[in-house]
């Protein structure tokens, strides 16, 4: 049972240190909000995601990162709080292939196993733009926080759906 113990942490460490962000994200910046004395401290990241089917168009996620001993290495459940911004950051907006009505176009682990924050892109047709939501799920219980923006696409640029 001691080397289970001490198997785990070292299990931690590696997923931790081996994918800190997930594919596509980029840590543009971050704050302190609670000192710690041993690992890092809590804090508040934000990180950017280039839409991979949407060239020009980053969305900017903010949300709480656990600090502490057990957020160092990894198994640090962190908060459902999250914000988003997408916004057009390229001269023009160009589509990769016909996008779905809607589809998870990122997702990050929260916790060890269990927990994952997610990015939907839902496409308004009407009004053609893009709309953007952060939210978290949980194997067993997810959480209604969430937040959503939106990318006006022009009218001469329609967006092609699937």
């Amino acid at each position: 049972m001691r080397t289970l113990s001490l198997l785990v942490p070292v299990v931690a460490l590696s997923v931790g240190v081996l994918a800190p962000l997930p594919a596509g994200a980029e840590q543009i910046g971050e704050v302190s909000t609670v000192f710690r004395f041993l690992g890092k401290n809590d804090r508040i990241v934000v990180e950017g995601y280039d839409d991979p089917k949407v060239k020009g168009v980053t969305c900017y996620v903010s949300r709480a990162r656990t600090g502490g001993i057990k957020g160092t290495v990894g198994i640090a459940e962190d908060t459902s709080d999250a914000s988003i911004a997408c916004r057009q950051v390229g001269d023009t907006v160009q589509f990769t292939e016909k996008l779905p009505a809607q589809e998870d176009v990122f997702s990050e682990r929260l916790s060890l196993v269990f927990k994952k924050l997610h990015v939907v892109r839902v496409v308004d047709p009407k009004r053609n733009a893009l709309v953007y939501m952060t939210y978290s799920d949980r194997l067993i219980e997810g959480s209604p926080k969430n937040s959503v923006t939106a990318v006006p696409i022009p009218r001469n640029n329609p967006i092609p759906l699937k």
